[in-house]
Formats: C-alpha cells, structure tokens, sequence
C-alpha cells in the first residue's frame, strides 16, 4: 500500500481505519497533516488530535465541523463494529479528556464520509480547501484510502506545490542528519 501511496505525487493521500488512525501516509500528506505528527508517542489519530490538541482549533477553520464529523465517524464505525476494543478505549479516552467529545458523543450522530471539501489552515502555507474521496480497501476491510486533490488552477493548488517543496526539502535535511549520525557511529 505504501507503494500506491507515494506513487500518488500530486495530492495528500493516506490510509486510514475506523478508529481514524493514519496507518500509511505519501510525502504530501505527511506534510499536510505535519500537525498531528508533532506528538510522538502514539500512531497519529484525526480524534485524538482535533479533541485533545490546542492547534487543532488553527489546523481546522472551521472546527466544529470537523469535530462533529470525526464524532459521526467513529459512531458510524461503533456501529459497525460494537465489540472493537481498541475503538472502546479511544472513545473512553477521549470522553474522559474532551468535554467537547462527550457533548457530541452523546448525540448520537451517524454520518458516512466518502466524498466532500476539506478546510485546512496549514501554519507553513496559510489555507488550503480541498476535495476529499475516501475509499474502502476491498482487500483490507475497515481500511479506507483517502486523496485530498486540489481544484486545479486554485490558489490551494499553489498551495499544494509549496506545500510539496517544503516537506522535500525537510525529507532531504532528515537525510543529511541520518547520515551524519551514521558517520559519527
């Protein structure tokens, strides 16, 4: 899948499960969703960031949108699968961090979400809005494959250029530091 991933070079794209863990992820979405990479120690997760994150309110323009979404996702996804115990700590975790999670947790919204306009506001490139497909992994069930494209011709797909040099020249910084460590040893 990582394969398919980085072959896909002009839009942010990556695989995702029900829990909205980033399990595979090209350069540019990387690089969109920089954010959410910042805090090491756990897989990066969209609920754990947009509820539990103070940039997550900049990342997203608008973010109760975003927030009500990721909570229609993941009922959806309790739906789907009731007994997912990896779905039930997620849930706890953040019913018991994010007031605002409770609030909507508790309205039971269900909401499937294949297709749409993402708003983003990245703190390297300023705003982006992009389409969204998302689709389902035959061959892997409960995982989705998402590609965030931008309109052509559209500021946001300047945007996605820049966006793109940028996270090449971090990639080549990383490289030089890797080999410097690897020289040093």
């Amino acid at each position: 899948m990582q394969f398919t991933l980085d072959a896909i070079t002009g839009a942010p794209a990556f695989v995702r499960n029900g829990r909205l863990d980033i399990l595979a992820v090209n350069r540019l979405g990387r690089a969109l969703y920089s954010e959410m990479y910042r805090d090491p120690g756990r897989p990066v997760n969209h609920a754990r960031f947009i509820f539990l994150s103070p940039r997550s309110a900049e990342f997203y323009p608008d973010w109760n949108k975003a927030a009500s979404d990721t909570v229609a996702i993941l009922r959806t996804e309790s739906g789907r699968d009731p007994y997912s115990r990896e779905l039930s700590d997620l849930v706890g975790e953040l019913s018991m961090r994010s007031e605002e999670f409770r609030t909507r947790w508790a309205a039971h919204d269900v909401r499937q979400h294949f297709t749409g306009l993402k708003h983003f506001h990245h703190p390297v490139v300023g705003d982006i809005d992009l389409k969204f497909e998302a689709m389902d992994l035959a061959a892997d069930p409960g995982l989705s494959l998402l590609v965030y494209p931008a309109e052509p011709g559209s500021a946001s797909e300047d945007a996605l250029r820049l966006l793109g040099s940028w996270a090449a020249t971090l990639e080549q910084a990383e490289q030089k530091e890797t080999a410097a460590v690897a020289d040093n040893q």
